[in-house]
């Protein structure tokens, strides 16, 4: 397993990490007891960075992985969570406001029984008024900061223009790291041509869901999954592809997200331990670039084609 630092934080985290998005059963339903193994698996295995979100599960999430690192040494992990998105009884909620947000660390805190939280994040600024994360959301997360409650500060959207926009109208140093999905995965890189300037202002870069939520797997998207059917077909194609040449679309969606080294880490989520297990045994082949441009060939014209987040 590689380590690399995010940005300037001082935070070396393995090449891949484990997303506990699944903890909230936002794929699918799971065995809570299942979902805690998992995360001891990655520990076991040397994943040492963890992302959640209250929003993930409407808190369930949380909730969850905070009973798994009740047993874990906090030397082990560095601890991602998030702010601006949350949920009750199945409704979706938002609120950036600087008073919510520095309430939410301190019940994350709670929830994940940890005394404080290495990386905080905006979660997904498209949902916001943009200038309300500049002006309110961030000044209360930097205060934070510089109080020790949270170690650092970033930003999470899907939409890398919106990303790139905040940082731009925050004060510097205010945002260290941006977590964006679905643009650095096998159907869509457009997160390379904002790497240069994330670097340019020692921004650390940290990638999510190298199966782009499923396009990318043999199982196919969830019900819900917001993208395009010439997307989907040109996905499913692919993957028959790789299962026909006997290498997994899974396992080289996993090895391409995490090839590129301007990106610290890759975030995957499962609550299933062999599946943490199998994504980390990817990591010990390398990587076959014939195949990953097959299946580019493959997917062909919906190269990029993305979706609006939901």
């Amino acid at each position: 397993m590689k380590y690399n630092e995010i940005g300037k934080t001082g935070m070396k985290v393995s090449e891949l990490s484990f997303g506990a998005s699944s903890l909230g059963g936002v794929f699918h339903s799971i065995k809570e007891t299942e979902g805690i193994d998992a995360v001891f698996t990655a520990i076991d295995l040397g994943l040492n960075f963890i992302d959640v979100s209250p929003y993930y599960g409407h808190y369930k999430a949380e909730t969850v992985l905070g009973k798994a690192l009740k047993d874990i040494p906090r030397d082990k992990y560095y601890l991602s969570t998030k702010v601006g998105r949350y949920g009750e009884n199945g409704v979706n909620t938002w609120d950036y406001s600087a008073k919510r947000a520095q309430e939410s660390v301190y019940q994350s805190l709670d929830r994940l029984h940890v005394d404080y939280i290495d990386l905080i994040n905006v979660h997904d600024v498209e949902f916001s008024d943009m200038n309300q994360v500049v002006q309110k959301t961030l000044p209360a997360l930097v205060e934070l900061r510089e109080k020790g409650i949270v170690g650092h500060v970033g930003i999470t959207d899907l939409q890398l223009a919106n990303l790139k926009w905040v940082i731009e109208h925050a004060p510097a140093g205010s945002v260290e790291s941006v977590l964006n999905f679905c643009h650095y995965c096998l159907c869509d890189d457009e997160l390379e041509d904002y790497i240069d300037f994330f670097k340019s202002r020692e921004i650390g870069i940290i990638n999510a869901s190298p199966l782009s939520m499923g396009l990318l797997s043999e199982r196919g998207i969830p019900s819900w999954h917001p993208a395009p059917k010439p997307l989907v077909e040109a996905c499913e194609k692919a993957a028959a592809y790789c299962k026909e040449k006997n290498y997994p679309i899974e396992k080289l969606a996993v090895q391409y997200s995490v090839s590129n080294p301007a990106i610290s880490t890759t975030l995957f989520s499962t609550s299933n331990p062999a599946n943490v297990k199998k994504n980390v045994a990817y990591l010990e082949e390398p990587i076959d670039w014939d195949m990953v441009k097959a299946v580019k060939e493959i997917i062909g014209d919906q190269q990029r084609v993305s979706w609006a987040n939901s």
